[in-house]
């Protein structure tokens, strides 16, 4: 039976968000004065004959005049959209819209969206990635493409194999349970029966270490320093990609510029320690994980052209470890995250699924093959996957110009999928779309909605996520060994606040309670 939906705080007194045009008024004066204040600021240091004080009246005043232009703006569109046809289906309709200087094509409808990932993909390519997002991620194999793609794709298969992963279910499990006993110490040494664990965070330690340990096999340490350099990245990246940006500010001295570099020199440098680690190393090979695989690749002794299509250079390799550390835990620590929440919400499937886990693994750490038998765990994942998609917008764009349905699309335009919407979709998922309902994954993921393959997370076509049996492996692990000690239900303290930050997360963290099974 489908579960009803929880409910959300009111956004606002009363339950209503304010109008827009009622907004905006009220945020002119911290907007201009943090704009002023900075823009001074940055005059000033940057220009020292600059008159700063003037310089900031008069920023002041413009920046007023620009937000009570946007005020009015806002009306006008807030007027017009009231004198919208209310029958008109927005939620399928291409529609375009600015992000800044850039005209960008919103496409919802699931017939288009299969025709640009899958039908007609060798017609589109990914956009090009922000530069503060290539810095933390590296041009691995999510944002290479053509003949690049097709090599790093062909090198890196062999470390994704349902055997290699059998494998690394031991490496999962150690880590999970280091996590675990240190909670059950925790509760042995707390007075309540109940402790407060903010899981949020716990979890994206938990999946860091595992990939450290499965994909690099690097010392903890290490890792760490890489995770450090990359989070920091990224809160860099948030705030640029959300801040105005002048034309070659980027290459300027500024506070956040100078340690942007430092952490990109950090984070490439540590990078080439674990990979020089390895090469001296080496004893009757570099290993068969995902680093060995690539160093085999960039040091293969094969000749002629099938040599050409599995070579790696250094600067590849580089950037490859970049990808998969930053990808190999943080899509996987999220959904986690968001299984804790559903499964704190609807505790009857928190049962449900304890009692599989129980009956299938007993108490015993799962291997691949009892995790194999957990069916309802597999819906719950894809469940929430399809609530909350760790990645929530995919961007593609034409390489030449070409006709989309009724779009016309010039080479290069911009195309924003928005993964959330298609997956909320009544259409395709039926009416219960916006509730949470894993039996709809009962007969497997392609006959889960009206439409086969409505379900992108892991995105379709040609290029689906290669680490997805992985992510689901480690998630199935790691979740079935906290149902077999905890009973768990959300904190007071948690406050719904899902939050694009590159990935989609709970902006405050998750804070949950947990009981010992035993207490």
């Amino acid at each position: 039976m489908a579960m009803q939906p929880m409910p959300m705080p009111p956004p606002g007194p009363g339950g209503d968000a304010p109008p827009a045009p009622m907004m905006m008024p009220g945020m002119a004066m911290p907007m201009t004065t943090g704009m002023s204040f900075t823009w001074g600021h940055r005059a000033v240091v940057l220009f020292p004959r600059w008159p700063g004080d003037r310089a900031g009246v008069g920023m002041y005043l413009l920046c007023l005049l620009l937000v009570l232009a946007l005020a009015a703006l806002a009306e006008a569109l807030s007027a017009a959209s009231r004198r919208l046809d209310l029958d008109l289906d927005l939620s399928r309709t291409p529609f375009l819209y600015w992000f800044g200087p850039q005209p960008r094509i919103c496409v919802s409808d699931y017939n288009l969206v299969k025709q640009i990932l899958s039908k007609k993909y060798g017609h589109f390519v990914k956009n090009d990635a922000h530069p503060a997002i290539l810095s933390m991620i590296g041009k691995g194999l999510v944002l290479v493409e053509g003949a690049d793609w097709v090599r790093h794709r062909r090198v890196l298969t062999p470390a994704f194999t349902m055997d290699k992963l059998k494998v690394m279910t031991k490496t999962m499990a150690s880590c999970a349970e280091c996590l675990i006993q240190g909670w059950l110490d925790h509760a042995s040494n707390s007075k309540s029966i109940e402790i407060e664990v903010e899981f949020s965070k716990q979890f994206q330690d938990l999946t860091a270490d595992v990939i450290c340990r499965t994909a690099f096999g690097s010392n903890s340490e290490k890792g760490k320093e890489v995770f450090h350099a990359q989070k920091q990245l990224q809160a860099i990246a948030i705030a640029t990609i959300l801040n105005l940006q002048l034309p070659g500010f980027k290459y300027l001295p500024t506070k956040r510029n100078r340690c942007k570099w430092k952490l990109e020199n950090k984070l490439r440098n540590t990078l080439m320690q674990i990979i020089q680690s390895r090469i001296t190393s080496e004893g009757n090979g570099y290993g068969d994980d995902l680093l060995g695989v690539m160093l085999n690749a960039c040091f293969s002794t094969e000749q002629g052209e099938k040599r050409d299509e599995l070579i790696l250079c250094v600067d590849e390799i580089i950037d490859e470890c970049k990808t998969f550390f930053f990808a190999g835990h943080e899509t996987t620590s999220h959904l986690l995250t968001w299984t804790m929440f559903l499964l704190s919400v609807y505790p009857e499937w928190q049962d449900r699924l304890r009692e599989e886990v129980l009956r299938e693994c007993r108490k015993e750490n799962p291997n691949a093959d009892m995790l194999s038998k957990l069916k309802e765990m597999t819906m719950v994942l894809l469940e929430t996957l399809r609530l909350y998609p760790p990645v929530i917008f995919m961007f593609r764009k034409p390489i030449t110009d070409m006709q989309l349905g009724r779009l016309h699309l010039p080479r290069g335009t911009a195309i924003v999928i928005p993964i959330p919407m298609l997956h909320r979709d009544k259409e395709v998922w039926g009416d219960d779309a916006d509730e949470f309902n894993p039996l709809r994954f009962a007969n497997g993921v392609t006959r889960a909605a009206k439409i086969p393959h409505a379900h992108l997370g892991f995105s379709i076509g040609p290029r689906p996520c290669i680490g997805q049996n992985f992510a689901m492996l480690e998630a199935k692990l790691v979740m079935a060994m906290i149902l077999q000690k905890f009973f768990f239900a959300l904190s007071p303290k948690y406050v719904h606040a899902p939050a694009d930050l590159i990935t989609l997360q709970p902006k405050f963290g998750l804070p949950i309670l947990l009981k010992a099974l035993d207490a």
